[in-house]
């Protein structure tokens, strides 16, 4: 075969199969890119928003209700048959007065308009919008709690895989050193309980790196439920335990950020807003409503036309009404009672709100500060027990150690390992809770 062509031949199959590859490894996810997906495919968002939705359309009603109402009407009735009721003047031919028309049509053209309602109308919109906020609000604060739960989501997927790896490591030292100590065995260096307390160890081990993987499955599960992914869809996450958010204010300031920036806070602050305005309309219930009204009616026989005829003749109307409900058997004294009782507790529930943020906001930044901490901590662990591990294995090369002082530290490094993982996970989890906490 031609050389070129053979060149030619493999060139294309290489590519193919980096082509191949490349499809099947699946991109690497951010954590951001992680939080978008879970925001766009939250069933739970979706309620709340059709929630919303719902509130801003009885915002927009309540306005409405201020407006006129026009309607057109028509309608037909048949009646018996009647005998006619006749005049006749002297002198003159005889006139009907009231004719037999057994056919009745009507048509009307209606407009109602209250004008003046004491505030209360205007009472009702202010509540219905702040209640329409409100909801917008819990939707942001449904976004931020999401948000926490797919960064601690994610968060466990790293460190879960941080653990597999520091797992498998320590495995393989551990078959390394089995493999010496066996070949010890073998020349008489050691007895065989040290083989066996080594083949323990070992087989130790082999079950928390299964347990560890068993672990990372499970978090991935989780993070694919919250982003919305098929449940044997592959995940590679772009993101290192190493990596330290920055350090935060001090608490003072986070607590005045979080009570600017909380939307469960300000979703409160809006519903007291709107229980305020409720017993307002409760209590402008009692007060007269002015309307004015007017219609046009064209109608067969128009009973506003005398004497009746079975013809279309059209008429107006124009009005102004007062209505006043001066006593209604304690209705309205039970709608002010509720509603002052509902301002009451949302009050209450924003007072309680309040003394808790800044217990939370400082409890949260002291959970960050004790995790950057237990890193510091579990750094030098790790460094300390790397060293020992290695002296040990020099003794244990020179024969002035003994198998068991292998194996106590190669299990202190895997503890300091795993140590170190999760005091860098909780540095992360950490932070996220404070972000929760003050509003991010």
């Amino acid at each position: 075969m031609n050389p070129l062509k053979i060149t030619v031949a493999t060139l294309l199959l290489a590519a193919l199969a980096a082509a191949a590859g490349a499809a099947e490894t699946p991109p690497r996810l951010t954590l951001d890119q992680a939080i978008a997906e879970g925001l766009a495919a939250s069933h739970r968002l979706a309620e709340l928003g059709a929630r919303r939705d719902g509130a801003e359309a009885a915002a927009l009603g309540a306005h409405a209700a201020k407006l006129p109402v026009a309607s057109a009407q028509a309608g037909y009735t048949r009646t018996n048959h009647v005998e006619e009721f006749d005049l006749q003047p002297p002198g003159q031919p005889p006139r009907v007065l009231y004719p037999d028309v057994p056919d009745n049509y009507r048509t009307r053209l209606d407009l109602q308009w209250p004008i003046y309602n004491f505030g209360r109308a205007d009472a009702l919109e202010r509540a219905a919008r702040a209640e329409a906020d409100a909801t917008g609000l819990d939707l942001a604060a449904a976004r931020n709690d999401l948000r926490l739960e797919i960064t601690r989501a994610f968060w466990a997927v790293v460190t879960a895989t941080e653990t597999v790896r520091v797992v498998d490591e320590s495995v393989r030292q551990m078959d390394a050193t089995l493999d010496d100590v066996r070949n010890r065995l073998k020349v008489g260096l050691v007895a065989p309980n040290d083989v066996l307390s080594v083949e323990a160890q070992r087989a130790r081990q082999q079950m928390l790196l299964i347990q560890a993987r068993n672990m990372l499955e499970q978090a991935l599960a989780d993070l694919r439920q919250l982003i919305g992914a098929p449940p044997d869809a592959p995940v590679q996450l772009d993101a290192a335990l190493d990596a330290q958010p920055a350090p935060a204010p001090a608490p003072d300031a986070l607590v005045a950020s979080a009570r600017e920036a909380r939307p469960d806070r300000k979703a409160l602050e809006a519903r007291v807003a709107g229980a305020g305005d409720r017993r307002q309309a409760s209590l402008d219930a009692r007060r007269p409503v002015i309307s004015v009204g007017g219609g046009v009616n064209y109608s067969n026989p128009n009973p506003m036309i005398f004497p009746r005829v079975g013809e279309w003749n059209e008429s107006w109307d124009a009005s102004v009404n007062v209505s006043w409900t001066f006593w209604d058997f304690g209705r309205t004294a039970a709608d002010i009672a509720a509603s002052r009782a509902a301002e009451r507790a949302a009050k209450e529930r924003l007072a309680d709100f309040d003394t808790s943020l800044e217990v939370e906001v400082r409890k949260r930044r002291l959970d960050l500060d004790s995790a950057r901490a237990a890193v510091s901590a579990a750094e030098d662990s790790v460094r300390a027990a790397t060293e020992a591990r290695r002296v040990v294995g020099d003794r244990f090369d020179a024969g002035v150690a003994t198998p068991t002082d292998v194996l106590d530290a190669q299990v202190a490094l895997l503890q300091a390992g795993l140590d170190r993982t999760q005091a860098l996970a909780s540095v992360h989890l950490a932070q996220a809770r404070l972000d929760r906490a003050i509003g991010r």
